[in-house]
């Protein structure tokens, strides 16, 4: 009852807060208002509306992504932003949540390439919200403007994300954001909290010749690790009414934490040497100029109990204190070319700094050392070229590393065409050999069993893929990735360590894949339509060809939502509610080792072949759009052994949450 008067008062709030937003003359209200753009020239983007000219709409709201993309804000109310609602912010249909927010999530599909061309720090099981360079927006907006993201977690905490935007001229925009949440969670020793902070700066003089974008980021993210459970058929599995408060089940640890410490200072410019704008409009016609990108940052990863464990093997010392620290400074330079008829070229070289260290050498009982710290410089050269005319957009970059130990090489294009705006095609492909992140090089931890240096033995992942896509507003939306894997690295149970163990442990360590890994994936989406209600699907097939299995997904995934939408009240709210099913087949999810915060294989135990029941209402009124669901509402009649994120981590029972995403406009 609590719950319900406190979405009434959000809701009147919201009506009352919004009559007095300033009226914007709203775009069309579909899912393409969201969509982006052809790449302008950035003294083009930079000119902004005037407002003593004409209206001030929506559309002059842009946000400029880091490959220079152009959208606007989007105040819709779609299927697409229900999907979006969560704590990422982004789809999360590939992926599996445990049962706390801001916790690790577990992966239902799989896309092998890299996003980094050099190797970061490593646990990647709790990296999903630390926000990359590629990961920063930047905004370029006619009155300031704010975006507010509210959402409850799991006891004794929320989750809110804010935004600023504004402007002191048309040609310099900040933005001041910060995200931050905290959760206890349902069982013990759950809790997770993180912060995101991050400023950005986009600047363009008045003739268009120089233009700057920087950001800055701090961010945090501190998680308690309990292990999972300790005896999940009994307390958990077997629907017990003693263990229905999740609090009183037994859990591994009760004294462990993992934490990420990030701060990056990063920085691009850009100074036309030439520039020449077409006769009949600003247009820019053709240029010439010379850019430079940097960024610093510093980042550390840590784990500590303060209690040793005979499920991580014997320890060294205790309390256990493991730490690794990562110092990277990236700095390239750049020429680029642009004209109308040709496109756009770049040509640039860079230099990569990189400290990956811990506090001391680890001396073995049989003399080997491992040391305590990778360090050293990269160079390397590299190309961009983009055309774009009418329909028709192609890119194409690469990337060779001259100098160094760390680097490697990759070369990638992509081609899409648009016809009548109803008809898309997507075909593209990459090569690339790369070294695997820094904890499968060199890792040092208080437990014995978890130190090990693979400078010299492992090799560069080589990876060669291939993606085509097919869109249609009448057929659905098409992709197929296919990609071919050679060393493919990743965290496997060491099996001589854990027979030697007279206890359960869980003893993982970093392994190369000699044989070729080749994996296909093929999505599908459709919607389809009738009156006020609508059938919303998407559906992932995959295969695995290998040798040996190091690589486990579900062979099919699918979300389907069906949903009702419509205006009431007059037109004064939009109203859309529903019920979506997520649904994978069953196979051997990987297990979860918080000492590395990393995912490793496990063929031993298959989870998944049951359904994800969600129901939601949602609603819009003018800028503001307001959420509320019942999450997982078939876990009280579903059969609990299944009900699993990894292995010993159950996914979230039954519970209801809401929120709201509100924006202002001065």
């Amino acid at each position: 009852m609590r719950q319900i008067l406190i979405i009434l008062l959000i809701f009147g709030y919201c009506v009352i807060g919004n009559a007095q937003n300033r009226p914007l003359s709203p775009p069309n209200e579909n899912d393409s208002t969201r969509t982006a753009r052809p790449r302008r020239d950035i003294g083009q983007k930079a000119a902004a509306l005037d407002s003593t000219a004409k209206q001030i709409t929506i559309e002059n709201y842009k946000i400029v992504t880091y490959q220079r993309d152009t959208t606007f804000l989007d105040t819709t109310l779609t299927i697409q932003k229900e999907y979006k609602y969560n704590y990422l912010r982004r789809d999360d249909f590939e992926l599996m949540p445990f049962a706390n927010v801001g916790q690790p999530y577990n992966k239902l599909g799989v896309d092998l390439g890299r996003k980094h061309f050099y190797p970061d720090i490593g646990a990647k099981g709790l990296h999903y919200n630390y926000m990359e360079v590629e990961d920063i927006d930047y905004y370029n907006v006619a009155t300031p403007m704010s975006d507010l993201f509210f959402k409850t977690t799991f006891e004794q905490g929320q989750l809110l994300d804010a935004n600023l935007t504004f402007n002191t001229s048309r040609r310099l925009n900040f933005s001041v954001a910060y995200k931050g949440f905290r959760s206890l969670g349902k069982y013990q020793y759950n809790q997770a909290e993180s912060g995101n902070f991050r400023t950005t700066t986009n600047y363009v003089t008045e003739n268009g010749r120089y233009s700057l974008r920087a950001h800055i980021a701090a961010q945090n993210i501190d998680i308690q690790a309990n292990g999972g459970l300790i005896n999940a058929e009994e307390q958990f599995e077997s629907k017990d009414p003693d263990f229905s408060n999740r609090v009183k089940i037994d859990v591994r640890f009760n004294d462990a934490v993992n934490r990420i410490l990030g701060k990056r200072y990063y920085l691009d410019h850009l100074y036309k040497l030439v520039k020449k704008d077409a006769d009949s409009s600003r247009a820019e016609k053709t240029s010439l100029g010379i850019g430079h990108e940097f960024n610093y940052e510093t980042k550390y990863y840590s784990f500590n109990k303060t209690a040793a464990s005979p499920y991580f093997g014997e320890d060294l010392v205790t309390p256990i204190g493991d730490r690794a620290n990562l110092k990277t400074m990236y700095n390239q330079v750049n020429a680029e070319f642009y004209n109308a008829t040709l496109g756009r070229l770049q040509g640039n070289i860079s230099l990569y700094n990189y400290n990956y260290f811990f506090n001391s050498i680890l001396i073995e009982e049989d003399g080997s050392i491992i040391p305590s710290r990778l360090k050293g410089d990269e160079i390397a050269l590299g190309a961009k070229y983009e055309k774009r005319i009418k329909g028709f957009d192609f890119r194409a970059s690469g990337k060779y590393n001259l100098a160094g130990e760390l680097g490697g090489s990759y070369l990638q294009a992509n081609a899409k065409y648009v016809y009548k705006d109803k008809y898309r095609i997507t075909i593209g492909g990459r090569m690339s050999a790369q070294m695997p992140d820094f904890n499968y090089l060199l890792y040092q931890s208080d437990f014995s069993n978890y130190n090990w240096l693979n400078l010299d033995i492992f090799e560069k992942e080589k990876l060669y893929s291939f993606n085509f896509g097919l869109g249609s507003d009448i057929w659905g939306s098409l992709t197929l990735n296919y990609t071919t894997m050679d060393n493919y690295t990743y965290f496997g149970i060491d099996q001589e360590a854990t027979a030697a163990s007279t206890q359960e442990t869980s003893i993982v360590r970093p392994v190369q894949e000699n044989n070729v890994l080749n994996h296909t994936k093929i999505k599908y989406m459709k919607e389809f339509r009738l009156g006020k209600f609508a059938l919303n699907n998407t559906v992932m097939y995959q295969n695995v060809s290998q040798a040996n299995q190091v690589l486990n997904v579900p062979q099919v995934v699918t979300r389907n939502t069906l949903y009702f939408s419509s205006d009431v009240f007059k037109k004064a709210m939009y109203l859309q509610t529903g019920v979506t099913l997520k649904y994978f087949t069953k196979y051997y999810m990987d297990a979860y080792n918080p000492l590395l915060g990393e995912f490793y294989i496990q063929n031993d135990e298959e989870f998944g072949g049951y359904p994800m029941l969600d129901f939601f209402i949602n609603a819009k009124v003018q800028q503001t759009r307001i959420y509320l669901k019942a999450e997982h509402f078939n876990s009280s009649f579903g059969n609990p052994s299944q009900f699993y994120s990894a292995p010993n981590y159950p996914y979230r029972d039954f519970v209801i949450r809401f929120g709201l995403v509100w924006n202002f406009f001065s």
